[in-house]
């Protein structure tokens, strides 16, 4: 079996001024670049490489060797053994779906390699399954779907039908919701992955005495259900995560997703230095604007490099230390890791707008501040 790769490489020898590494950090990003989920990992992709140039020289520190896991759990793991084993990396990071992440990662950390999560931060490596060499950048699966849960009970939504794929980020997202909606769920209903006809859902929204759906459907499911849902005239109001309406999807939803309230960590308005440097370069380099995955990923090569500014990468307990102190200018603004290495920080609730002809989120309030996951009390470390 082909897999793409791609290799980005640091400078031979390192004598700037103040670094810690010796020679440059190997980092093995392992990330969808074809089929239905591409956009996810090309953003990711383009989203780590945009801090890297960002940062000048010490972005030279990291040598990164990309491939594409085509969405497969079993290509994921062949990948992963392939950089541990031959290409030795440091470092591993960038995988979208937490099937594969939970294929991959504990294997990872087994043998000694850091792993920083990009995205996908499934329930389980947050709680008992939680590693000293496992941080989560991005949130723990169930925080966007918390807040969702939380701003359908302020917003006094009294019945809900609820949907997301039958996966471990799909059945987390579920039970955030859950946790913090204290309406009444009508049905709960889990899709397969990488589905694209939701003719039976729809009739069974359509059907149902919910005021409102909330759904978890990212990439290509996302657009197929909202296209859908648009043209069947069913006319419930929808709520999700980010992940359904991120700037990747929008284009491809159109105007369905109009009026439609969502939640993040993250938008493009947030107003703070990091924040504003990070999309414009990104519009700058890439012509289009950012989505939630390339933000998460910007993020995460900036907690790397902080890291190797103070510590060797083959001293782990204090790289580890030093990826803990968070120490960089996250385009959240505020963030810091809770006890189990996944991030403490705020949730917004976003309204997808047009700004001329361009379909974006823009925010609308708060969702939760501080609010870190319940996961935390479970892990050991």
């Amino acid at each position: 079996m082909e897999l793409k790769r791609l290799l980005i490489c640091g400078t031979a020898a390192l004598a700037l001024a103040g670094m810690a590494q010796a020679e440059p950090v190997k980092v093995g990003m392992i990330t969808t670049l074809s089929g239905g989920g591409a956009g996810l990992g090309v953003d990711t992709r383009d989203g780590f490489l945009l801090a890297l140039k960002n940062a000048g020289d010490a972005g030279k520190e990291v040598e990164l060797v990309i491939e594409d896991d085509q969405q497969k759990p079993d290509v994921a793991v062949q990948i992963a053994d392939k950089m541990i084993q031959s290409e030795q990396v440091d470092v591993l990071t960038g995988i979208v779906w937490s099937n594969l992440a939970m294929a991959v990662v504990p294997a990872a950390v087994a043998q000694d390699k850091f792993y920083l999560s990009t995205n996908a931060a499934p329930s389980q490596l947050a709680g008992a399954g939680c590693n000293p060499k496992y941080f989560s950048v991005s949130y723990q699966n169930d925080n966007l779907h918390e807040a969702a849960g939380a701003h359908a009970t302020d917003a006094g939504i009294g019945k809900v039908f609820i949907m997301a794929p039958n996966y471990p980020a799909g059945q987390d997202s579920l039970a955030g919701f859950k946790r913090y909606y204290k309406g009444e769920v009508v049905s709960e209903v889990y899709t397969q992955v990488g589905q694209t006809d939701y003719a039976g859902e729809i009739a069974q929204i359509r059907n149902s005495d919910a005021d409102a759906v909330f759904f978890f459907l990212p990439g290509g499911m996302g657009i197929a259900f909202m296209k859908q849902y648009a043209e069947s005239g069913v006319g419930k109001p929808v709520i999700g995560p980010a992940f359904s309406f991120s700037q990747d999807i929008l284009p491809a939803v159109g105007d369905a997703a109009l009026g439609v309230k969502n939640t993040a960590q993250w938008a493009k308005d947030l107003d703070n230095p990091a924040n504003k440097a990070f999309v414009e370069t990104f519009q700058a380099e890439y012509g289009r604007l950012p989505s939630l995955y390339a933000a998460q990923a910007y993020d995460t090569a900036n907690l790397l490099l902080s890291a190797i500014a103070k510590a060797d990468v083959g001293d782990a307990d204090a790289f580890r230390a030093a990826l803990a102190e968070a120490d960089f200018p996250s385009v959240r603004g505020k963030f810091s890791f809770g006890p189990n290495q996944h991030p403490i920080q705020d949730y917004y609730v976003r309204e997808v707008v047009k700004e001329g002809d361009v379909l974006t989120n823009k925010i609308i309030g708060p969702a939760m501040t501080d609010h870190g996951d319940a996961y935390a009390e479970q892990c050991s470390m």
